[in-house]
């Protein structure tokens, strides 16, 4: 296993998480459960984590993660983002306390003599701050690896165009096209023209949205496993969009390009045919660097996991009950 891999994680404090654990984490992870257990939760956790090797990364991590979910509404109310809204963000998340086998971190923040301060924390390294001093607007120019990407059903235009800038870098228009003639037999490139994802089809180049979402996940995961390449990458809800004819080929994809690329791959999902896939997918290619994580809630509501690796996966993952969607 790469040294690279998040292997085990210990939530102190994270949204609906105290005093959770888990472990047992390979290079390619499904994570499972019903709706609103956590899951999207666990992968904002995770995915902070694997950032935030210092503070001011920390700083960045954690408002990304609230910046991807609100960005829409904020444009829905005709506004763009501004630094007034970032002090909102960061605080949202009153505590982040999180510790795995790369690195432990933690933020909250503290009421001290009518005094609003933040407090984070990396390691060992640790600073606190008066939130009336801090320069929001640094961060929103924060530098972030490329080889981390945490997708959310909300897949923008732009994101995708940075993702295959990556994979014009790296030359690998051609594989990437190679995929997706897969998926659609009748498409014959995927190109951005200007700032627009599109699909040249017939001879003549259509936007990607007149394809359904279906694709424009597809895509955006392919390219994402070549862009993310020795780092990770984290997708909420990864059946969203894809018929499930698709779904073993995805799979199949998933598996060959994390590989070859040291990529370790996050996935939540709450349906039984993604589950199904991923274990018949890995079981046909005697894929043993797998997991999948069940969340589940004990008697007095606590998170808890079943964790469950390769053999257990392939005997009996199929057999469990799952919501399906």
């Amino acid at each position: 296993m790469d040294a690279h891999f998040l292997t085990e994680i210990e939530i102190e404090e994270f949204k609906c998480f105290k005093g959770f654990k888990t472990s047992g984490f390979k290079r390619v992870n499904l994570i499972g459960g019903k709706n609103n257990i956590g899951k999207t939760a666990l992968l904002e956790a995770m995915y902070i984590n694997v950032r935030a090797k210092d503070i001011s990364h920390l700083v960045n991590a954690i408002l990304s993660v609230k910046i991807t979910r609100e960005l829409p509404n904020l444009v829905g109310l005709g506004r763009s983002l501004e630094v007034k809204d970032l002090l909102v963000f960061l605080e949202f998340y009153k505590r982040y306390s999180v510790k795995s086998n790369l690195i432990k971190q933690d933020f909250h923040v503290l009421l001290k003599e009518l005094k609003k301060l933040y407090s984070f924390s990396v390691d060992k390294k640790n600073i606190v701050v008066d939130a009336s001093e801090i320069n929001m607007a640094s961060f929103l120019s924060e530098n972030k690896a490329e080889n981390i990407t945490y997708f959310s059903q909300i897949k923008q235009d732009s994101a995708l165009s940075h993702l295959f800038q990556i994979i014009q870098r790296k030359n690998k228009e051609d594989d990437l096209n190679i995929f997706i003639k897969e998926f659609d037999g009748g498409i014959e490139r995927f190109k951005v023209i200007g700032n627009n994802p599109q699909c040249e089809t017939n001879g003549e180049y259509r936007d990607i949205t007149e394809f359904g979402d279906g694709l424009k996940s597809y895509i955006s995961m392919i390219c994402a496993l070549y862009a993310c390449e020795n780092g990770y990458l984290f997708v909420d809800e990864i059946d969203n969009g894809i018929h499930y004819t698709q779904l073993d080929r995805l799979w199949e994809i998933i598996l060959e390009l994390s590989e070859k690329n040291h990529c370790q791959v996050f996935a939540s999902t709450h349906s039984k045919e993604m589950i199904d896939s991923f274990a018949r997918t890995a079981k046909r290619r005697d894929e043993q660097d797998i997991s999948y994580t069940l969340l589940v809630k004990n008697k007095d509501q606590e998170i808890k996991t079943i964790s469950l690796g390769y053999g257990d996966i392939v005997d009996s993952v199929v057999d469990q009950e799952h919501e399906v969607r």
